[in-house]
């Protein structure tokens, strides 16, 4: 079922441009739904912000807005550098793995309330943005486990986009921009689903109900963690 899934977009990525566009697109979604490492992204954004206390949805769509950008900035970064050093393109060793998982486990020990990390610390209240700030350094760490993972995923599309970029460099561009708004998107409707959610129950930040949603996305980012560990060789 799935593999028919992948080679009907594979096919269409090599049909006419605003298929190819689409195509790529749904690949970039399925990137994130199909996979357990991209997919734990999702309990630890919406995590993350359910512990920021009440937010306006708007706020909820930049923070996470902002977490799906460092995740593409680790992993644009890495393709380059491990392609430049004659590697496959992404893969850090276990070494990535094992930091990511690291910093699973102290998020999800946070949102269980079992360890204590200062968002109000003086350095993030200089900024101004808090929120945002730490949703960035959250997005570049966690985009170093994601690496050898994408760009599995984002085999074929690559195969396509550097076949097209030999012709039309343009449309080439167009069709890895479609990937990342596919796969960020995913991610960023989950975090400002959060912030409605948050709207219309009109919870505080004692609220039960929030302390349910941290405790149940804290076991889920923790099982990300051990899932990084058992797989990593």
């Amino acid at each position: 079922m799935l593999d028919s899934i992948f080679i009907t977009l594979y096919e269409a990525m090599m049909g006419a441009a605003w298929i190819a566009v689409l195509a790529s697109l749904g690949w970039g979604v399925l990137s994130i739904i199909l996979s357990p490492c991209h997919l734990s992204s999702i309990p630890l954004i919406v995590g993350f912000i359910s512990s920021q206390g009440k937010m306006t949805v708007g706020r909820t769509f930049n923070i996470s807005l902002v977490f799906s950008l460092g995740i593409l900035i680790t992993i644009a970064l890495i393709g380059v550098i491990t392609a430049s050093l004659g590697r496959l393109m992404g893969d850090l060793g276990s070494f990535g793995n094992y930091f990511v998982a690291v910093i699973f486990f102290i998020v999800g020990l946070y949102l269980l309330d079992i360890i204590k990390i200062d968002w109000n610390s003086s350095a993030l209240k200089q900024t101004k943005t808090k929120g945002p700030l730490a949703a960035l350094i959250l997005g570049l760490l966690f985009g170093l486990a994601l690496g050898p993972c994408t760009f599995a995923y984002m085999a074929p599309v690559l195969g396509v986009v550097f076949q097209t970029a030999q012709t039309d460099y343009i449309f080439s561009i167009i069709l890895l921009a479609a990937f990342g708004v596919g796969h960020c998107g995913v991610i960023i409707g989950a975090g400002t689903l959060t912030g409605k959610v948050q709207k219309y129950l009109d919870w505080s930040e004692d609220s039960k109900t929030i302390l349910w949603i941290k405790r149940i996305c804290g076991v889920l980012v923790i099982l990300g963690g051990i899932y990084l560990i058992y797989t990593t060789h």
